[in-house]
């Protein structure tokens, strides 16, 4: 798929710029009657993106913030996105629909979370690592073929398994936003930009892309 490219002087100033498209979009959305639903993924720039956009007018009781993927480890670990989130948003009264991960049956917990999925995301925020994956779709994992199911389990990685939104559910997303910072993601990042399917995050469709970077991940 094609991506719009923005390239920021640091993470600082990557966060700010993000966090006032998604503020333009959320107003875009809310100004009628509908509301917002947005997927935020795990990460550093998310989180300073999400503590710049807690302060912004936000009409944040319009606004539902789901999960692209979590950790499979205990409820307020430092490793669990969902900690970041509501620190993050602590300040606002914004609905986060949380996964599910402390259920003894986790595949049953996965088809929950996907039967709360609404039927399109507004906008859909993703990462990349520096091993090409994206949401907790890393490589030579079986859930790279996941195709009739909206949210699965990966098996062990860096030490924990995840639960994630499938490609079948990112391609539910309108808009999607990649936030890439770090020297470490110039390769990964220059095959997202070149359509190479050969990484997870190459294989992700949506209907719009915007990759916003900074200059260390573009090496520029």
């Amino acid at each position: 798929m094609r991506h719009e490219l923005q390239v920021f002087d640091d993470t600082a100033a990557l966060a700010r710029a993000a966090a006032a498209y998604v503020l333009e979009q959320t107003q875009r959305m809310t100004s009628g009657a509908s509301s917002f639903s947005f997927a935020v993924s795990g990460g550093k720039s998310p989180w300073m993106m999400l503590a710049e956009l807690a302060k912004e007018n936000v009409d944040w009781e319009r606004t539902i913030i789901y999960q692209v993927d979590e950790r499979v480890v205990l409820d307020g670990d430092d490793l669990r996105n969902l900690t970041h989130l509501r620190e993050g948003l602590a300040s606002t009264p914004v609905q986060i629909e949380a996964m599910d991960v402390d259920d003894s049956d986790l595949d049953a917990a996965a088809d929950r979370y996907a039967s709360i999925l609404p039927a399109r995301f507004n906008l859909v925020h993703l990462g990349l690592g520096p091993d090409g994956h994206c949401a907790s779709l890393v490589p030579n994992d079986p859930v790279l073929e996941v195709t009739d199911r909206l949210v699965a389990l990966s098996d062990l990685y860096q030490g924990t398994r995840r639960m994630t939104l499938t490609y079948p559910a990112l391609a539910r997303s309108d808009q999607l936003l990649w936030l890439v910072s770090g020297e470490d993601k110039q390769e990964a990042l220059t095959k997202l930009l070149n359509g190479d399917t050969s990484i997870p995050a190459g294989n992700v469709e949506a209907n719009a892309s915007l990759i916003m970077a900074d200059r260390a991940a573009r090496g520029s």
